[in-house]
């Protein structure tokens, strides 16, 4: 399957935030009715603030997968130094699993951070996202546990990190 990367248009925002509440309810990570499916689905809101990255099937124009992208101490960035990136809500739609959507858009997070010439990257993950754990680590990136967080009490964020 042939995917492009590249960043959001006014017309994906719909789909894409549609992509990221099914990946993430739909995996069992948020409850459908948290507060959290919310800031899933907004996102303009992080086309406007960050970067928000697609993949989408070349054929039809479809959006198969997003991530968002921080630059470390700004708002979107929880844990991320003012000199590295910071992924954000990955998410691929349940239909393009298997197909190296989330693979993609990792690499073309780090590619972005290269070229706006970051040190490296960190981001949180929970530790039941285990497939996405596996895509970190095939593009190199190390668990830093000296940087795990609770972001409340029971909700335990591993941190991943690369350098440059």
């Amino acid at each position: 399957m042939d995917i492009v990367i590249r960043r959001a248009r006014e017309e994906d925002l719909e789909a894409a935030g549609e992509v990221t509440v099914e990946a993430f309810v739909g995996d069992g990570h948020t409850p459908p009715g948290a507060d959290y499916v919310t800031l899933l689905r907004d996102t303009r809101r992080r086309f406007e603030e960050a970067e928000l990255l697609v993949a989408v099937d070349p054929s039809d124009g479809r959006v198969l997968g997003c991530v968002t992208l921080a630059v470390g101490g700004t708002e979107w960035a929880d844990i991320a130094t003012p000199d590295e990136g910071e992924i954000r809500m990955l998410a691929a739609g349940a239909a393009a699993r298997g197909r190296g959507v989330g693979e993609a858009l990792v690499r073309a997070t780090v590619a972005r951070c290269q070229e706006l010439g970051l040190a490296g990257m960190a981001f949180s993950t929970r530790p039941a996202m285990t497939a996405a754990h596996r895509i970190y680590e095939r593009v190199g990136f190390r668990r830093a546990p000296e940087r795990d967080w609770e972001v409340r009490p029971g909700i335990d964020l591993m941190v991943y990190s690369i350098t440059f």
